[in-house]
């Protein structure tokens, strides 16, 4: 087990990755009520295991539909509604038992009924597990707007075990890897070398070489969000492939790729993008590429409507008056935020690499 702890304005927080992680729940005493919002698959798969090892047997869980429909005002309202009937109140607590919709979700509901109650994180997946579960971030989508009404709320602990990520589907599984080549750009050698070797031939079932993955990995978002907490500057990093990848997800619906698959392509244009800028070496560039590219296929991108996609970059949460603000990689372990990029270069890079016009 390893314990890494986030430094927040609410006086910090616990997260805890390895084999029986979920057994520290049994140490959240205090509270009137324990509710537990999952997604019907998952509790039908993990769910008996899951309230044995943390201390609430017998417990009746909040379920919402799986996917990225379900991160809406709609479901918020509904889940606080079933939890006004079934008796919570200001010292309830709330756990988030999923990925990263019901994570969002979950934080959402809990920092607004009854003008905030205690939640937790118990993230199911390798995206969820090394990024969405730690800093706060809550949200739900608007239209096709993703992350558009959300707070900044700290949950009071995090548990990731490794043992739940043996269910995913090889393409779920896939999808948060791409998240963690982001962690690798940002970290710098050591970590991204490390991924070079192991991610080739890396499966869901490799649990001690997945623990020591999640918590690499997972230390790289513990340390921004713990000296940015509120996305002053330096946590916009983490949005590193997020632009182009927003982007492309709002343009199909969040129908065609998973979120993990969207920062993926979006990882490879703005990598793009960095050389078409001049801050880049083209050898970095390579690596980068093909780092991204060895995690495994991605679903194709032709057909994605590049004015459709172009038009939606100035609606990202970034960007202020209209101006795009992108996180450019200028080497492996540093990245450059600048809004004076060129349109024509953001044009050429999109089409390069939907088209495979890029051979990096």
């Amino acid at each position: 087990m390893r314990k890494l702890r986030v430094k927040s304005s609410s006086g910090g927080y616990d997260v805890l990755v390895g084999r029986g992680a979920w057994r520290a729940l049994r140490r959240t005493k205090g509270y009137s009520s324990t509710f537990v919002l999952t997604e019907p698959g998952l509790w039908n798969r993990w769910g008996k295991k899951f309230s044995r090892e943390a201390g609430v047997p017998g417990m009746k869980p909040l379920l919402v539909p799986a996917g990225e429909a379900s991160k809406s005002l709609m479901w918020a309202g509904k889940i606080a509604s079933q939890l006004l009937d079934r008796g919570a109140d200001r010292r309830s607590l709330l756990i988030a038992f999923g990925g990263g919709v019901v994570g969002d979700l979950g934080g959402f509901v809990a920092s607004t009924f009854m003008r905030g109650i205690d939640y937790v994180q118990a993230p199911t997946t390798i995206l969820a597990q090394v990024d969405s579960s730690m800093g706060g971030k809550t949200a739900v989508n608007i239209r096709a707007m993703k992350n558009l009404v959300g707070t900044i709320c700290a949950p009071k602990l995090v548990v990731s075990d490794p043992c739940v990520l043996a269910s995913m589907t090889p393409r779920a599984f896939r999808s948060g890897l791409y998240e963690v080549v982001k962690h690798g750009i940002l970290s710098g050698p050591g970590l991204f070398n490390w991924l070079e070797r192991i991610v080739p031939g890396l499966r869901a079932k490799d649990a001690p070489l997945l623990e020591t993955l999640v918590v690499r990995a997972a230390q790289v978002k513990v340390d921004v969000v713990s000296r940015d907490e509120r996305e002053a500057e330096l946590r916009q990093v983490l949005n590193l492939g997020h632009t182009f990848g927003h982007a492309i997800e709002e343009a199909t619906g969040y129908r065609r790729f998973l979120h993990g698959e969207a920062v993926a392509w979006g990882l490879l244009m703005v990598t793009r993008l960095a050389e078409l800028a001049g801050v880049l070496e083209l050898a970095a560039g390579k690596r980068i590429a093909r780092l991204v590219r060895a995690v495994g296929p991605l679903p194709g991108i032709t057909g994605v409507r590049e004015e459709r996609v172009l038009g939606l970059l100035t609606r990202d949460k970034k960007a202020v008056g209209g101006k795009v603000l992108w996180i450019l990689p200028e080497r492996i372990g540093k990245v450059r935020l600048t809004s004076d990029v060129s349109r024509d270069a953001v044009v050429r890079a999109f089409r390069e690499v939907q088209r495979g016009e890029w051979n990096a």
